[in-house]
This record gives C-alpha cells, sequence and structure tokens, in this order.
C-alpha cells in the first residue's frame, strides 16, 4: 500500500467546489436575472457541479479502497456514518447536476430561470451535506485517530493515538524568534 492515503488527497475538490457553488450560483442568476449575463453563463455553474459530482465518486471510490485499513483504528459505527454522509453528499449533488441541467435545455427563459434559482437554493443544501461529511471526517482523524493506520505502520505514531500536529520550535507556532 502507498505510505499516503489517496482518499484525503481527492475529497478536497468536492469540499472546496460545494463551498463556492452557492455564492457562484447566485452571482450568475443574479446577473441573467437583470439581463448582464446570458442564459449560457449558467453553463458554468452546472460544469462546476459536475466537477463536484464527478469528484464526489472518486472520493467515495478511495474511501472504499483506505477503509480496511482505516477499520482497524478507528470505530466501525464512526467510520459507517463519515461513509453514509458521503453517499447522501455525493448523491444530491448528483441529482443537483440533473436538475442545473434544466435551465440549459427548457425554452422559456422564465422558467429556465426559475429552475436556476430552485438550483441555487439545492446548491446550499449541498454545501450543508459537505459540512456533514467533513465533520465526520474529522472526527475519523482528530477524534478516532484514523491517520494512525497510515502512520503507525511507518513507526511513527502508535495506533489509536491522533495526530496532533506541530513540534517544540516556537518559530513554527509563531513564538519568540531568537
Amino acid at each position: 500500500m502507498p505510505s499516503t492515503p489517496l482518499h484525503p488527497l481527492i475529497v478536497h475538490l468536492p469540499m472546496a467546489l460545494a463551498a463556492l457553488l452557492p455564492l457562484l450560483s447566485a452571482i450568475v442568476v443574479l446577473a441573467w436575472w437583470r439581463d448582464a449575463l446570458p442564459r449560457r453563463a449558467w453553463a458554468l455553474v452546472v460544469l462546476l457541479q459536475a466537477l463536484l459530482f464527478a469528484g464526489g465518486l472518486v472520493a467515495m471510490n478511495t474511501g472504499e479502497a483506505d477503509e480496511e485499513r482505516v477499520e482497524e483504528v478507528v470505530p466501525e459505527a464512526a467510520l459507517e456514518a463519515h461513509e453514509e454522509a458521503a453517499e447522501v453528499f455525493t448523491w444530491s449533488a448528483g441529482a443537483l447536476l440533473a436538475l442545473g441541467l434544466l435551465p440549459l435545455l427548457l425554452r422559456r427563459e422564465e422558467r429556465a430561470r426559475q429552475l436556476a434559482l430552485v438550483a441555487t437554493a439545492g446548491s446550499v443544501m449541498v454545501l450543508g451535506l459537505g459540512y456533514r461529511v467533513g465533520s465526520a471526517g474529522g472526527e475519523l482523524v482528530y477524534r478516532h485517530g484514523a491517520a494512525a493506520a497510515w502512520t503507525a505502520a511507518a513507526g511513527e505514531l502508535p495506533a489509536g493515538e491522533a495526530w496532533r500536529g506541530g513540534d517544540d520550535d516556537d518559530d513554527e507556532r509563531g513564538g519568540d524568534f531568537d
């Protein structure tokens, strides 16, 4: 197995997009509503939503690949809570992608704008679901010591002990600079 798990490297893309899409969607919808942007500008939002969904699918797959190693260190209930939250987040992002495509396909401009507004509200919901996934993942790493599944193999950290970060150098933490 590689010394660094792939899952934590992948999850940041869908999480960042989930955080950015509500604001970007709102800006595009508002500009479109005021006729400052054409309807096709909404395609940027749809493209980013597609990246979020694809990133979520890849993150789920990499999480499943890392699961066996991590479940030796963390409680199964905590791992399942993270996995279930990730599934709800990812499939909701996929449903939002389907909804987001509709404004590009409809003929009636007013109906398209209304659906884009609904999709914008949906992006806030997906952000909330992403927060749940991230919180559950943080619990795995910082409360239950999931990183120990990778570091203990290299003899860096005893199994079950969470990484606390930092070292004793004051200059690394903003202390005195002698």
